[in-house]
């Protein structure tokens, strides 16, 4: 046990290491292994052996490691050499200002699925939606944090999140608990829209989009981890978004608005999937939203008011 203690530098002869000396430790041993981002995997994951706040480190960041902790500090770092991610070690990840909690059922969310709830925000806004009565579903809901991030900015909203896996619903309704958006969201076992009628405002959707030829080509983070059925999107990738166009037409009011999660350089394809199913043109209209580093990230598609 003392080995593995000393072995993060967080037990020395004649006294405790400080958290700080921790950290630094442990980000020298993530560097040296090649982790994209050591100084950060490390601080979360000796806060969290450790029970530490954020804030709590920054007033104090000389508390003596003591050895209990030490030894979970070193079992969570054999975690992450292992190249798991540090959210499924923790079991959360911060999405859109919340924290949310992950499972093995469920997707880990990434920093670009934000734009799906900012999309929406925009549209609503600037249709002067975002204080009225608005009815949502999340296709493909997994940890609920697309349809919960959303709720929490429309007060007035109520969502519904699908999902094919009972296990990553039971996660999203824990999620939508911890949220205080229970009264506002109901989670249903259904594969992607298949069964689903109503007047729905706006739909979300960030299916599979990974072809099958490039499954293999993933971090290991994300390979061994996230579930493949988040993952594979068939042979050419769009073969969740072809079951979602050919179904979802009956969830949607006239006028209704569907956002997309797309991966790099599949806007196009998949504006024309939805076109070819009664999305866009004509009287409709889609809009391309792009990240920061250039690429169509979100396609946004409103209803043709003439066609069911």
């Amino acid at each position: 046990m003392l080995e593995a203690a000393a072995s993060t530098g967080a037990w020395r002869a004649g006294g405790r290491a400080p958290v700080r000396g921790a950290v630094n430790a442990l980000a020298r041993r993530f560097r040296e292994a090649g982790l994209a981002t050591p100084e950060l995997d490390a601080r979360l994951i000796v806060l969290d052996a450790c029970g530490l706040s954020q804030e709590a480190y920054i007033l104090d960041p000389e508390r003596a490691v003591g050895l209990a902790e030490t030894v979970a500090i070193e079992a969570r770092a054999a975690r992450r050499l292992a190249r798991e991610p540090v959210s499924r070690i923790l079991g959360r990840r911060a999405f859109w200002g919340h924290e949310f909690s992950i499972g093995p059922a469920v997707l880990d969310p990434r920093p670009e699925t934000e734009m799906l709830v900012e999309a929406a925000l925009e549209i609503l806004s600037q249709e002067g939606r975002l204080s009225g009565p608005l009815r949502i579903i999340d296709f493909g809901t997994g940890s609920g944090c697309i349809l919960l991030s959303l709720l929490a900015e429309l007060p007035e909203a109520w969502g519904v999140g699908t999902d094919i896996d009972p296990a990553a619903l039971r996660i999203a309704a824990e999620n939508a608990r911890q949220l205080s958006l229970t009264s506002r969201s109901a989670f249903i076992c259904a594969d992607w829209s298949a069964g689903i009628s109503g007047e729905f405002d706006v739909i979300l959707a960030n299916p599979p989009y990974i072809s099958g030829d490039e499954l293999n080509l993933l971090d290991p983070e994300v390979r061994r981890h996230d579930p493949a059925r988040a993952l594979d999107g068939g042979f050419d990738g769009f073969e969740a978004y072809r079951r979602i166009a050919r179904s979802c037409l009956s969830a949607a009011k006239p006028g209704s608005w569907i956002v997309l999660e797309a991966g790099m350089g599949q806007a196009n394809e998949i504006t024309e999937i939805f076109a070819r199913a009664g999305w866009g043109g004509g009287n409709g209209d889609s809009r391309l939203f792009s990240d920061l580093c250039g690429i169509k990230r979100v396609v946004a598609i409103k209803r043709q008011t003439g066609r069911r």
